[in-house]
């Protein structure tokens, strides 16, 4: 098995595309979950499949009991009417080490680039350890001619958040992009970092679809962050009912 394999089911000349969207796993799920989300609505084709030393040494157990080796995947989708062409980054896991971080984001962008791509969105979760009432969308760009779309997406740009910066493959596609003279946008919705968060990924499509143009139905992630928000709520009051009998007894 060689360091990184890629499998691909089209040739680049027969899927070209214009922006790549990046949705690994992070911060909440965040970005993965907002990159499902438009895959499955878009219904977008699976073009390619990444398999890594660099990914963690296990394997996926399918619902069926079935092994395989952990991998990333790429998709495309092409709309039309507005003559865009998109190609998805998602996948399992990021680099188990650093080095790997960064072998793998210059395949990924060297794949972006063979395909013709000029821009990169990355999205993914900005962690402020503990629960918000609304999810704040902070952004950040490796060109300053970037910044004044991003803001009338309703993406915020803040000097000290993140405050260590943007750590795996949000941020390097980012820095490694720049020179490889590609546009980068990395795109993070607020969120707690202890649970799964939907309703952070749907603030993040919001400001991507503002970017791109793309339009998904988000229903199914609102409905998802419902019963986030019952669940959290749920933990909540079984935590002060803990605490009520703790105090009755130690009184």
């Amino acid at each position: 098995m060689h360091d990184i394999n890629v499998d691909f089911f089209e040739t680049a000349e027969d899927c070209p595309c214009d922006i790549l969207i990046e949705g690994l796993p992070g911060v909440g799920l965040v970005g993965k979950l907002a990159t499902e989300h438009m895959i499955e609505e878009l219904g977008a084709e699976k073009i390619a499949e990444i398999t890594s030393i660099y990914f963690p040494p296990q394997v996926i157990l399918e619902d069926c009991g079935v092994a395989r080796l952990p991998n990333n995947e790429l998709y495309r989708y092409e709309d039309k009417k507005k003559k865009l062409r998109v190609m998805f980054l998602i996948g399992d896991f990021q680099s188990a080490t650093p080095e790997g971080h960064y072998f793998l984001t210059e395949t990924y962008l060297d794949i972006a680039k063979k395909f013709g791509v000029k821009r990169v969105y990355t999205l993914g979760g900005y962690g402020v350890g503990h629960l918000t009432d609304k999810a704040r969308v902070i952004a950040a760009v490796n060109d300053e001619k970037l910044k004044p779309e991003v803001e009338k997406a309703g993406a915020e740009f803040t000097e000290s958040e993140p405050g260590g910066g943007i750590i795996g493959a949000a941020g390097l596609l980012l820095g490694i992009g720049k020179r490889m003279d590609m546009e980068g946008i990395c795109i993070m919705g607020e969120t707690s970092g202890y649970l799964v968060d939907p309703r952070s990924a749907t603030c993040v499509l919001s400001v991507l679809s503002k970017l791109t143009g793309i339009k998904v139905d988000t229903t199914k992630l609102q409905e998802r962050a419902v019963e986030m928000e019952a669940f959290v709520n749920r933990v909540k009051g079984a935590e002060k009912t803990g605490s009520e009998e703790e105090l009755n007894y130690i009184g």
